[in-house]
């Protein structure tokens, strides 16, 4: 290149965005990015560049990099300000650095390899060079009005987080003209009666500054101003900041529940900034990004000594990643910008739309390569991705993105995509792990505590992070979910009841009873779902969306064998199974009956019957082991997948190699029937009869329509159906339902009136 860049980005990729808009080495540009680099961050006017460049890579790894756009065209950034009377944001175009606030945003126009026509998507972000990116009045409203603005237009609302909390300050002019009132003017250690102003001061402040009492010193005549309130003229140095802070904490859990909502810890974020990045729920944190609700000095000065020597041991990602608040970590700032493109790649354009799908480079028909070994334990992520010798996994190669892996470790979530469709993905790890519970440098008698956890078990932060991410693809995301159940049940022993693993495991319910897209479990091969883990997934909780499926080699049950025989197969009624199935103990018994029934003198008799039962109690401790086998092999016939299909608990058995072609055809069935119930029941409601249509009834039209049983109850025929007929047939069930839905509105609203008025209305209309 021309021109040498002082841009000092962490990656080659990020100085290659410079090069597409090159700047002087000098300037107040040039000095704001020095300062955002010294606090560990990117000035925030660069961030568009990073995107840029991320838009890129993003092109030239897809399947479709042949369509890639011009890279001028790949991204439009319109930067967001407030307007004049300060109701809300609109777009300008205008140079970088004109803010008068520390808090900027932007609506970026992004042309990406899932929607290659354009997405927007709202990018808000602390201007750390701005009073340290700190939280003051106007601040709170710009971010409350560009969140509020992501809202109303139903598109992502992104928020890159570097600051220092809400701000704090004192009324500076009065610094140099307060007194004190001593208790003894001659020896001020005695301490102070109040802080007063004189009364040209006083009166020389503009009206409102203080709230004063006047004060007349008899001995002197002196007039004085006892203060009791400072308030100022500027608005924003104190408790209005955390009103302020309220606002924007409450918008960012709105945003959370009616868009996608993401936040990039780029630099430190302290206190109402740690909050929004928690509140917005999904994090990308930097690794030099700590996130804190206060600085180790403060803490150090609390505790009256020096105990934290740096941030990262508040909250930076040792912290942060085992607790679950931050979902991924990054290296640097394109590392992230590039982590939020990816994780875009899975999210709807806007809320009103479905989840992108894209044209798979993996073919759908081929077979699940990997297969989960029996009685042993593997990494599910082979089950998942693809095994590292190169059998392929269940989701398209190169798909599945893993997100809380340092948190809850014996559980696996992720997105990926099926057939080019992207789905929240929740899976068990099958190996023992271990929790680490960091030592607390303020206890002196803290000591690391590592807790060995088994796998296919849920401990109270997996069971979490379970209801948390089905929280996070249901909302904003829409991403149908599949469940590879594999669990054995909840922890519930003393210390994990104490841990709340029952409210988390309600949480898991909670979260499947409301969830809007399909949710598919399916129990593994070689799996098992037994007791509480079973229920909190039944299809039960919301049948409308869940489906369950077992492979032929799963199990599911109360308990597992040895546990059901230790109850319903012990060790009586293993013996009374040896002595009818065994031809030396039938033979025994037999010998047994003889010998009570003999006519021999006392002591043969008995002799013999000792002898013959000793015998049986011989043999019977031989066989014991084998029955103990045979035991659990008929507990465990109560446990596999032809009883739980004919139970109707599950709705079919599948054969692994063959499920990645199945449930393809089947997400796909899904996704088509629910967008075809939503638009009749949008139409039937547009109406405004009072009884809008159930989603049965919409069901029972639609297989009234398809007509054939053999087209409505095979996937790929209903689907290819679709394909031909809904631009037609079902184009004309809406016109039906719409003229059916409008006779019976009128109809309503006639009956309300009476006869010369529905006779009246009628007239008017011949």
């Amino acid at each position: 290149f021309l021109f040498p860049y002082a841009c000092s980005f962490r990656s080659a990729a990020a100085e290659a965005a410079a090069a597409l808009k090159p700047y002087s080495k000098s300037g107040p540009e040039q000095m704001k990015r020095m300062a955002a680099r010294r606090v560990g961050s990117t000035y925030a006017y660069d961030l568009p560049a990073l995107f840029e460049v991320s838009l890129i890579n993003a092109w030239r790894e897809s399947s479709n990099s042949a369509g890639m756009p011009t890279i001028r065209s790949l991204l439009t950034a319109t930067e967001l300000v407030m307007n004049e009377d300060n109701t809300g944001v609109e777009l300008v175009q205008r140079p970088a650095g004109l803010n008068d606030v520390g808090m900027v945003g932007w609506v970026l126009s992004m042309k990406t390899p899932e929607y290659p026509e354009g997405r927007d998507i709202v990018l808000i972000a602390n201007d750390v060079t701005f009073q340290a990116g700190s939280f003051g009045v106007k601040e709170d409203e710009f971010f409350y009005r560009a969140s509020e603005y992501a809202r109303a237009h139903g598109i992502p609302r992104i928020y890159v987080a570097c600051n220092s909390g809400a701000r704090i300050g004192l009324v500076e002019s009065l610094k140099p003209l307060f007194k004190v009132a001593f208790k003894d003017e001659n020896n001020p250690s005695l301490g102070f009666e109040y802080l007063y102003l004189s009364e040209n001061d006083y009166n020389d402040l503009p009206r409102g500054t203080v709230a004063a009492e006047r004060v007349e010193i008899e001995s002197s005549g002196e007039v004085r101003y006892r203060l009791s309130d400072i308030i100022g003229q500027i608005h924003g140095i104190g408790v209005e900041n955390l009103r302020g802070s309220g606002l924007i904490a409450g918008e960012t859990s709105l945003a959370y529940d009616e868009v996608f909502t993401l936040s990039f810890a780029t630099g430190r974020t302290v206190g109402i900034g740690a909050y929004l990045v928690r509140l917005g729920q999904r994090v990308i944190q930097q690794r030099d990004g700590p996130i804190i609700l206060t600085g180790f000095q403060a803490l150090n000065k609390l505790l009256g000594r020096d105990v934290y020597t740096s941030l990262d041991q508040l909250g930076g990602p040792e912290i942060m990643l085992p607790n679950g608040v931050s979902h991924e970590l990054v290296e640097n700032d394109q590392e992230g910008v590039n982590a939020i493109v990816r994780w875009l790649s899975y999210v709807p354009s806007s809320i009103e739309v479905d989840p992108p799908i894209t044209t798979p480079s993996d073919p759908v028909e081929r077979d699940v390569e990997f297969t989960p070994p029996k009685g042993a334990p593997y990494d599910v992520r082979h089950m998942l991705a693809g095994s590292p010798e190169g059998e392929r996994g269940f989701f398209d190669v190169g798909s599945f993105k893993e997100y809380l892996a340092d948190w809850g470790k014996s559980v696996v979530v992720g997105r990926a995509r099926l057939g080019g469709v992207p789905m929240g993905v929740i899976a068990v790890e099958t190996r023992t792990g271990d929790r680490v519970i960091p030592a607390d440098p303020a206890n002196a008698d803290s000591r690391e505590v590592v807790e060995p956890q088994a796998g296919q078990v849920w401990f109270p932060d997996s069971a979490y992070k379970t209801a948390q991410a089905i929280e996070d693809f249901g909302r904003g995301e829409k991403l149908p979910l599949m469940i590879f159940a594999n669990w054995r049940g909840f922890s519930g022993g003393t210390r994990d009841m104490f841990g709340e693993v029952l409210k988390f495991g309600a949480k898991i319910v909670d979260a499947l009873r409301k969830y809007e897209q399909p949710v598919f479990i399916y129990l593994p091969p070689n799996g098992e779902l037994r007791g509480g883990a079973w229920v909190v997934v039944d299809p039960t909780i919301n049948e409308r969306m869940m489906e369950m499926y077992a492979d032929k080699e799963s199990r599911g049950g109360i308990l597992e064998p040895p546990g059901i025989c230790e109850v319903k197969f012990r060790k009586a009624d293993q013996i009374k199974a040896m002595h009818r199935l065994d031809a030396e103990l039938i033979a025994l018994d037999e010998r047994l009956a003889q010998a009570s029934d003999s006519s021999a003198d006392d002591d043969s008799a008995a002799a013999e019957l000792a002898s013959v039962k000793a015998e049986i109690m011989k043999r019977e401790n031989a066989l014991l082991p084998v029955y103990l086998q045979i035991a659990h092999e008929f507990a465990d016939l109560h446990d596999r997948s032809g009883r739980m299909v004919s139970k109707g608990v599950v709705r079919d058995v599948l054969e692994w190699k063959t499920s990645r072609q199945f449930f393809y055809w089947r997400l796909r069935r899904r996704l088509l029937e629910k967008a075809l119930i939503e638009r009749v029941q949008k139409e039937d409601a547009a109406a405004g009869t009072h009884r809008a249509m159930q989603w049965d009834e919409v069901t029972r039209l639609l297989q009234e329509l398809v007509g054939d049983a053999a087209v409505w109850d095979d996937d790929r025929l209903f689907v290819e159906w679709v394909g031909s007929h809904v631009s037609t047939d079902f184009q004309l069930l809406l016109d039906s339902i719409r003229t059916d839905s409008t006779r019976s509105r009128v109809k309503e609203l006639l009956g309300a009136l009476a006869g010369f008025e529905k006779q009246e209305i009628l007239d008017s209309l011949e």
